[in-house]
């Protein structure tokens, strides 16, 4: 299935001054935007997502024809009134370069330890772009970051390095073991708690160190203060494998805790079945 045009916006070769590589980013903008006449002062929230290839487009996925289907899952929600409306970027990652921008510290034997520079990237000049082009919300608070495997990883690092910009976060199928485990010493030895509204999730067919590693990132955010259910929401999801096919099942309970809309939904999206830990 593919998106209509109107819905889909590519900016194409993306410039950084902080990155060594361009990248497309896609830009899909929620049912009823197009119509400004009816509604000319409506802002949306935004949500940024990683590895955008792999979004919207069965073309250009990692595996071709294995997408997120995040356009399509997100519109069904936006007319049922399960989600708010919301503007979704997704960030092309650049290949060879992905495991550099997506890690926060550098590996003695797998190298990385870009994340820094990509933030800035997001930080100083995509979202300013987007803010400027798009009929955004710009506070932090209606400003999510997400993505999977290394994605959720980077998302988890940039959300607790700056919540004065993200404070929704996706971390599906985290990379937790990055690094020995370093994003655990950036949760354990934060200040104070973020403002953030956190959703991670585990398949169980994952590996028992994935599973293992996602419990210890759920213990580290109650233990910072974060309560399952209210301002975190962790969900193991049973059989499901580190693939992109499984990740489309769980954008629909994702979106819907993230961004919730007026209406609480009937039933979550995707026949798999989430288990609480």
């Amino acid at each position: 299935m593919h998106l209509p045009e109107r819905q889909l916006h590519r900016h194409e070769g993306f410039h950084s001054a902080f990155l060594e590589h361009d990248r497309d980013v896609l830009v899909w903008l929620p049912p009823g935007y197009g119509r400004s006449h009816e509604r000319p002062n409506d802002r949306y929230p935004v949500l940024y997502m990683h590895d955008g290839q792999n979004l919207f487009e069965p073309e250009t996925a990692f595996q071709k024809g294995e997408h997120w289907r995040l356009g399509e899952t997100a519109g069904q929600l936006i007319e049922a009134g399960a989600i708010e409306p919301l503007i979704i970027v997704g960030i092309y990652n650049t290949g060879e370069a992905r495991k550099d921008e997506y890690t926060p510290t550098r590996d003695a034997k797998l190298g990385g330890g870009g994340a820094g520079d990509y933030g800035r990237m997001i930080v100083e000049e995509l979202k300013p772009l987007i803010d400027r082009t798009y009929r955004t919300r710009t506070e932090p608070a209606a400003t999510g970051i997400g993505g999977s495997s290394l994605g959720g990883l980077v998302s988890l690092y940039l959300a607790f390095t700056h919540p004065q910009m993200f404070q929704r976060v996706a971390a599906l199928s985290p990379s937790v073991w990055w690094n020995t485990r370093a994003i655990l010493k950036t949760v354990r030895q934060a200040r104070a708690k973020p403002p953030l509204k956190i959703w991670v999730d585990m398949g169980t067919a994952e590996g028992k160190r994935g599973l293992d590693d996602a419990r210890l990132l759920k213990a580290a955010l109650v233990g910072l203060g974060f309560i399952d259910g209210v301002d975190l929401r962790y969900a193991e999801y049973e059989g499901a494998t580190h693939r992109e096919e499984s990740w489309a099942e769980r954008v629909g309970p994702m979106l819907t805790w993230l961004f919730p809309g007026p209406r609480k939904a009937q039933s979550s999206p995707g026949p798999q079945t989430a288990q609480n830990s």
